[in-house]
């Protein structure tokens, strides 16, 4: 996620602010039983928001605010008060910055980068193609969670009682894990440490207690996560979900698992598992899915991610694309007939379908094989991917082979973590862009105050509660343990504002999760969707934010990943100057 940062420009059209800022902290230094408390404020601030904080942030040094507390009073109902003190003049002016950090909104049509990288080096663009040119509306993950539960019915012989279950638009969020013999859904962080609160059993929470007691304690270790792909496979007992697909079948597990516990029905979680696992490859393998989005391709597919503007504008700067998709050709020509138009294929040098992706990526024994356009297989050997025709099938090796397209020069494009970018960036060397929808949303609940000031406040009474535990009086723990449990019951908040079984897709509370962790190894770039390169021209070059490392100084200026508005508020400030 994002970190909140100040743009150059907005610093200089808030330098009245800053300046009363500095002054006032200056003003608290002035005070000589309160030094302490200007540093420690300026730490705070400096740790959320890093735009003003870079100009009034120091390192803290614990045992000299300690040395200055305790030298101001000998008795515990002074320390005390004291303490209580601190935390009054932190929150107001916690409380005070607030309007100037909410002006620093990050806009979500960004494209945010892991790994430095120029739009200028770039030659050839490839795409996956759900979810990466065609995005769907929710009625998609409704189709599939209905078709799915009726397969269930009528092919698993399981309980009609099920029908009464409908898809949660709002349940699950993407990169959760899936424990198989325990029936347990729930968010693991970067660590494989369980965010307590995200523990579900069928559609209710799992007490941490019960947790705590089912893993001893909240570490997952690494021989039951799941493997490279987040599959569940060779005794590992946990399946992460990282395809968007993959919502709908997360939440009927855990309506099924729901109906079972309601109705005490003794069950296998491994049977049910695979069970679903079938009913939801079903939808997709025998073309059930396929049929009812072609039918009805408008109440599916959403037109307006300006998949069709990013494509001409790269075809117009000549430009190499090719696409690589597992869906079948039919469905591909309708949503990109849909999108583009019927010369769809103009744009595109290579288009290859059905692709067995991740196997796509290693298996080098499965030759290319052309399609016709009205879907026949043809026989001959393939001896060069040529532009207009339809294959299906092959491997990476073959492509790099008879393409020569190799190394950085190559960015692709697609939304699965796993099965679309790891191995191109961790064997072949390509460039590759993550497409995270999630994202928007995400961004914009950031973006507003409620979520600013929860924040701001959390990173500040972290800092205070860091910095005063050093005194082991019994008032002084008191009021500490006080701010701690004040602490506590504000995390589930921070939660809760992005979803409220699971939070956010990025975070569990202050570490990333297991899924943002993916996608800062195997991503470059990642953005809300393609439409974001329409904000950039081809000479650009994408840089990392330098956040500092937890035992380096935060003293260079912060910089934000959205360069064009930047630049243009740069040129607008320079013409006020003028």
């Amino acid at each position: 996620m994002a970190s909140l940062s100040f743009p150059l420009s907005t610093l200089v059209k808030h330098k009245d602010c800053l300046q009363k800022a500095n002054i006032f902290c200056n003003a608290l230094q002035g005070l000589q039983h309160q030094t302490f408390r200007s540093r420690l404020w300026k730490r705070h601030f400096g740790a959320v928001s890093h735009g003003v904080g870079q100009l009034l942030s120091q390192q803290p040094r614990a045992k000299n605010y300690a040395a200055s507390v305790c030298s101001s009073s000998s008795h515990g109902q002074d320390m005390a008060e004291r303490l209580w003190s601190v935390y009054n003049e932190t929150k107001r002016q916690t409380e005070d910055s607030i309007p100037v950090i909410s002006t620093n909104s990050v806009n979500p049509d960004t494209i945010f980068a892991n790994n430095e990288m120029s739009l200028r080096d770039t030659e050839i663009y490839g795409f996956d193609y759900d979810y990466t040119l065609a995005f769907y509306s929710r009625h998609l993950h409704t189709l599939i969670f209905n078709i799915a539960r009726d397969i269930l019915i009528t092919k698993h012989r399981y309980p009609e009682g099920l029908r009464k279950y409908e898809y949660i638009p709002n349940f699950a969020v993407r990169g959760l894990h899936y424990d198989v013999q325990k029936a347990l859904l729930m968010k693991i962080d970067a660590f494989h440490y369980i965010q307590l609160g995200t523990v579900y059993r069928g559609l209710h929470p799992v007490p941490d207690e019960e947790v705590i007691a089912m893993y001893e304690g909240c570490h997952v270790p690494l021989e039951i996560m799941s493997d490279f792909y987040g599959k569940s496979s060779h005794g590992h007992t946990m399946k992460q979900f990282m395809d968007i697909f993959s919502l709908p079948e997360m939440t009927l597990l855990c309506c099924v698992n729901d109906f079972f516990m309601r109705h005490n029905i003794d069950y296998e979680p491994v049977h049910l598992y695979k069970d679903v696992k079938e009913a939801i490859r079903d939808v997709h393998v025998k073309g059930i899915m396929y049929r009812a989005v072609e039918a009805d391709i408008e109440k599916y597919i959403c037109y307006g991610e300006q998949s069709h503007a990013v494509l001409k504008k790269l075809s117009e700067h000549g430009k190499k694309m090719f696409l690589i998709t597992n869906s079948p050709f039919d469905f591909v020509d309708r949503g990109m007939s849909y999108i583009v138009g019927k010369d769809w294929r103009d744009l595109f040098d290579i288009v290859i379908v059905q692709a067995d992706k991740p196997s796509f990526f290693n298996d080098r024994r499965k030759p290319f094989r052309r399609v016709t356009d009205k879907g026949s297989l043809l026989w001959d050997r393939i001896h060069r991917l040529e532009k207009g025709q339809i294959y299906k099938q092959g491997n990476l090796y073959e492509f790099l082979r008879l393409t020569g397209w190799r190394g950085s020069k190559v960015l692709y494009f697609g939304d699965h973590i796993y099965s679309d970018l790891a191995d191109l960036t961790l064997k072949h060397g390509w460039r590759t862009g993550a497409i995270i929808p999630e994202l928007r949303k995400e961004i914009k609940i950031m973006n507003t105050e409620q979520y600013v000031h929860m924040t701001t406040w959390l990173q500040a009474l972290t800092g205070l509660i860091e910095q005063m535990q050093v005194h082991r009086d019994p008032t002084s723990q008191a009021v500490v343990e006080e701010w701690i449990r004040e602490r506590e019951a504000m995390r589930p908040q921070t939660k809760n504002i992005f979803n409220v079984q699971f939070g956010s897709l990025f975070r569990t509370y202050h570490n990333p999760t297991y899924f943002s962790r993916r996608l800062s190894r195997f991503a470059d770039i990642y953005m809300a969707s393609i439409s974001c390169l329409l904000n950039y021209d081809f000479q650009h070059t994408f840089f990392p934010r330098r956040t500092p490392l937890q035992h380096e100084s935060p003293f260079w200026p912060e910089h934000t990943p959205d360069g064009p508005s930047i630049s243009s508020q740069l040129h607008m400030t320079k013409a006020e100057t003028d």
